[in-house]
């Protein structure tokens, strides 16, 4: 059974879900408050955390901060509606994925599906046999590990999938509209800059070692990983 650890202090909202999410096969915990969320996320084994950004004790940013610190558990974030700081600002900080409250508990269990889906089983069996090397830049999919100059590069789930997707079409544009397909596990939906702040997190990383330049931005197209440092 998928155990889910949801963080919000809206106890109808959490009370609703869980019923809702029995029915189709998920465990959930639950934690009201950031504090009791945080401690819950980083002493429990669950196989992703759903996090409200509007908490009490601790808000859901400083939250996400402080798991990333220690660990690179799928989060999918609640967002206020409209509220694109809200989405820009987790997303920055590694939510692998955000959903807009109110929502409908279908497309959260959809949204869940594909952050599992592409977490646990989005690499077929043939890719796990070998490492793939592109210049200072290593990928080795059985592990689900990334490195740079030989040192472990600390990626969330999503950044290891967009790296990944990449890696296999390197020196080719990838259009977003893949990347949210085999990245995010989803459709890219009009006006959504996911993938946009995915990649910039992701160069950010690359850019500790030197290695930035390698993740181009092809306005209007896409983005591609180059093979020359």
């Amino acid at each position: 059974m998928t155990r889910i650890l949801l963080i919000d202090d809206d106890t109808e909202l959490s009370s609703m879900l869980d019923e809702y999410l029995a029915v189709e096969g998920f465990r959930i915990d639950h934690a009201f408050d950031g504090k009791q969320g945080l401690s819950k996320a980083l002493s429990s084994q669950y196989d992703i955390i759903v996090l409200d950004v509007m908490m009490p004790e601790l808000d859901g940013f400083e939250v996400l901060r402080r798991i990333r610190s220690e660990s690179s558990i799928p989060v999918l974030m609640l967002t206020a509606k409209g509220d694109d700081i809200d989405r820009i600002v987790g997303l920055e900080i590694g939510a692998d994925d955000y959903i807009s409250k109110p929502f409908n508990p279908r497309e959260l269990l959809a949204r869940l599906h594909a952050v599992l889906r592409r977490t646990q089983n989005s690499l077929r069996h043939e890719d796990n046999d070998y490492v793939q090397q592109i210049g200072l830049l290593k990928i080795n999919p059985s592990s689900r590990a990334a490195f740079a100059k030989g040192q472990a590069l600390d990626l969330t789930s999503t950044e290891f999938n967009l790296l990944h997707t990449l890696v296999k079409q390197v020196g080719k544009v990838v259009s977003k509209e893949n990347l949210s397909e085999h990245g995010l596990g989803r459709t890219l939906e009009k006006y959504d800059r996911s993938i946009d702040m995915h990649m910039s997190n992701l160069r950010k990383k690359l850019a500790q070692y030197g290695l930035g330049q390698m993740l181009i931005t092809v306005r209007g197209q896409g983005y591609q990983l180059s093979n020359e440092i």
